[in-house]
């Protein structure tokens, strides 16, 4: 499976019209939909924000796309497209319009949305998509050395010392197997 290694933003503009796309890697329904968000209140004097995303979460996908105040089928549908060709999934791409004054038409209106997406994708650069599981780990401090190798290559966790060790976070799903096989600790996935 495929998807973005960074979140990213574009422009571009084409007769007096101007695109800006942005696009960010997400792993929940919720996320995209904050990030969609967050970009209508950064441009809320833009005409259009149409948006996209595809997220597999907890094995059901979400696939959505919004034409917001564009013609039906000539922004969000476009954008969604250049994320199937492509092969991606667990990202969310924003392409906010400012109307210049000449119309662009239904074919230039789907062409500049696809663009936008396309350009956005790659300037996020695409990658190979490792699903991760979120984890919690309890263990002795005897057992830290040992773990702490084993997450090496991990994202950051959430640690919290007590009288066992507390870490909360994400794991793939080979690194999982390996905790598995760690005696003494506590291991719970979510």
């Amino acid at each position: 499976m495929k998807t973005i290694k960074n979140e990213s933003m574009i422009e571009f503009e084409i007769k007096k019209s101007k695109f800006i796309g942005y696009i960010k890697p997400i792993f929940t329904k919720d996320e995209a939909e904050e990030f969609i968000k967050m970009i209508k209140l950064k441009h809320p004097d833009a005409r259009h924000n149409c948006s996209a995303y595809k997220v597999l979460e907890k094995g059901q996908e979400y696939y959505k796309v919004d034409d917001d105040g564009e013609p039906s089928g000539t922004a969000g549908k476009p954008m969604g497209e250049i994320l199937n060709i492509l092969g991606l999934d667990n990202l969310v791409v924003v392409a906010t319009r400012y109307f210049g004054g000449i119309k662009l038409g239904a074919g230039g209106l789907i062409r500049n949305y696809a663009k936008t997406a396309k350009l956005a994708v790659e300037e996020a650069q695409i990658v190979e998509w490792n699903p991760k599981i979120n984890v919690v780990m309890e263990f002795s401090y005897d057992r830290s050395v040992q773990i702490d190798k084993l997450l090496e290559d991990e994202e950051e966790f959430f640690k919290e010392y007590g009288e066992q060790i507390l870490y909360r976070g994400r794991v793939s799903e080979g690194t999982l197997a390996k905790l598995k096989e760690v005696r003494g600790i506590v291991l719970i996935e979510n």
